[in-house]
C-alpha cells in the first residue's frame, strides 16, 4: 500500500542521507542565527536550504508549504509596520496608513525566521519517509507512543487531502457542482465535512486496532526489521555541521571578549 505523506520518492544524495543527519542539520541551521543574532546568518541559512532542496529535486513541492506562511507574514508586516510601539521613522504611506521603518525591520526578521524554519523542515519532510524517521528515533530510545504521534503529524494533512479528493470525485460522478463561483464552492464544501470527519475517525479506529494486534503496548523489548547504520555521507555531514557549530561558538565568544 502506498504510504500517504509529503515524501517525494527519488534517488538523490539528499534522499540517501539518514534521518538523524537531517535532524542534526535542522538543529544546526536554526541554532546558528541564535548564536550570531544576525539576519544575514538567517538569510544564508535560507539560501543553503534552497540549494539542498534543489539538489534533492523537491524545491517545487516545497512551494505549497511556503505559500501557507504568506498570510502570517503579511499579518506580521501590517501589525508591526503600523502599530509597533517604538515606530518613529515613516517610510511608506498607503492612504491614511503609514508604515514605519522600525516595525518593518522587525517584521522582516520575523518573516525570515518563518521562511528559514519552514525550508529547514522541508528538507527533512520532503526527502525522508515518515516511517523511516520514526523507526530510527524509536531505535535511539524515543517512546513508541511519541513516535506514533510524530508519524501521525506527518501523515494527517496528506491523508485528509487524499480523502477529500476521493469524496469530491464521488460527488462529481453523482452530478454535484464543485466548481464555479464562491457560493457554489461553499455549497460543495459543506457536504465534504461529514464524510471527511467520519473517515478520519474510522481510520483512527482501524489504526488503533492494527497497533494493538501488533503488540504496540507490549512491555517487552521490541525488535526491528532494519537496523540504522550511518553511511559515509552521514558521517561527513556530522563532521561538517559539528565543526560549524564549534567554530561559531568560538567566534561568538571571541567577538564578545573584544567588545
Amino acid at each position: 500500500m502506498k504510504e500517504i505523506s509529503l515524501y517525494e520518492d527519488l534517488s538523490t544524495p539528499v534522499h540517501q542521507l539518514g534521518p538523524l543527519s537531517k535532524l542534526f542539520y535542522i538543529i544546526t541551521i536554526l541554532v546558528l542565527p541564535v548564536i550570531w543574532g544576525s539576519k544575514w546568518v538567517t538569510f544564508i541559512g535560507i539560501l543553503l536550504s534552497i540549494v539542498i532542496l534543489i539538489s534533492g529535486k523537491v524545491l517545487r513541492k516545497s512551494l505549497p508549504i511556503m505559500s501557507c506562511s504568506l498570510l502570517i507574514i503579511l499579518t506580521v508586516v501590517v501589525i508591526q509596520g503600523l502599530f509597533r510601539a517604538d515606530n518613529k521613522t515613516p517610510v511608506w504611506q498607503v492612504g491614511i496608513l503609514i508604515f514605519y521603518k522600525e516595525g518593518l525591520m522587525v517584521a522582516l526578521g520575523i518573516g525570515l525566521n518563518i521562511i528559514h524554519l519552514l525550508l529547514a523542515f522541508s528538507v527533512l519532510i520532503l526527502t525522508t519517509k515518515p516511517s523511516d524517521l520514526v523507526e530510527v528515533l524509536v531505535q535511539k530510545g524515543l517512546s513508541p507512543k511519541i513516535g506514533y504521534v510524530l508519524g501521525s503529524v506527518f501523515q494527517i494533512i496528506p491523508q485528509m487531502s487524499a480523502t477529500m479528493e476521493t469524496i469530491i470525485d464521488a460527488q462529481r460522478s453523482r452530478g454535484m457542482e464543485t466548481e464555479g463561483n464562491i457560493l457554489t464552492r461553499i455549497k460543495a464544501f459543506i457536504p465534504l465535512i461529514g464524510p471527511v470527519v467520519m473517515n478520519s475517525l474510522i481510520a483512527t479506529r482501524e489504526r488503533a486496532i492494527a497497533l494493538e494486534v501488533r503488540g504496540f503496548n507490549c512491555s517487552n523489548k521490541k525488535s526491528f526489521l532494519k537496523s540504522y547504520e550511518p553511511t559515509k555521507g552521514d558521517h561527513l555531514v556530522y563532521i561538517i555541521l559539528t565543526s560549524i557549530l564549534i567554530l561559531s561558538v568560538i567566534g561568538r565568544i571571541l567577538l564578545w571578549l573584544e567588545l
